[in-house]
């Protein structure tokens, strides 16, 4: 009798319309404040969406990031028309993921920009973003580790910018989930349940 409901979980079909509005503005870009903290830090993740057959059914995640006590989400800010958020596939079926794509880039050079490398290179983080619509999405999977890598610029002669670009890699079952739970960051509680915020 499982064996039929596991059958029938696997042939409902998971598709779904997509639609657009002519006219409906899509924003490109991400916001100028990205949040992270090492997965060390986490005591519980959100939760990804399954149907019963056990396919991720749904990009948004549901409940929050429960860290440990004391932890807290530190924010980085970024100069928005400089960084990215990408997602491309990788991989064969049945195991197909997405390697999900973070650029973003500090307008600084400074001691504190330089120490930033030393533990973002060293540890296995997750990001959250926050995209021109006020949606927020997570880079980095509680399934595989993060990869983060920090390169700094002087900048060259009198008009070169200098700048601290830090890049993320991140392997997750769907493009960069979205995120609508709460954060606990050093100035407090923050909702990240709305859009257009």
């Amino acid at each position: 009798m499982a064996g039929n409901n596991t059958t029938a979980a696997c042939s409902a079909p998971l598709q779904r319309s997509l639609n657009w509005c002519q006219g409906q503005p899509v924003l490109p870009g991400i916001r100028r404040r990205i949040y992270y903290t090492s997965k060390q830090n986490i005591v519980n993740w959100p939760v990804y969406s399954t149907d019963t057959g056990g396919r991720y059914a749904f990009a948004t995640t549901t409940g929050n990031f429960t860290l440990k006590a004391d932890a807290v989400w530190y924010y980085i800010d970024v100069l928005a028309e400089k960084s990215t958020l990408t997602s491309e596939p990788q991989g064969e079926a049945p195991s197909q993921t997405q390697l999900n794509k973070l650029t973003a880039v500090h307008p600084g050079v400074g001691a504190e920009a330089s120490a930033a490398a030393c533990y973002l290179n060293n540890s296995d983080n997750v990001f959250l973003v926050q995209d021109m619509n006020g949606m927020w999405r997570i880079v980095g999977s509680r399934f595989y580790e993060t990869k983060t890598t920090v390169a700094q610029d002087n900048g060259q002669g009198a008009t070169g910018n200098a700048s601290t670009t830090i890049s993320v890699e991140a392997t997750d079952v769907c493009p960069a989930p979205f995120y609508q739970g709460t954060l606990t960051t050093e100035d407090g509680e923050m909702d990240c349940s709305g859009g257009n915020g």
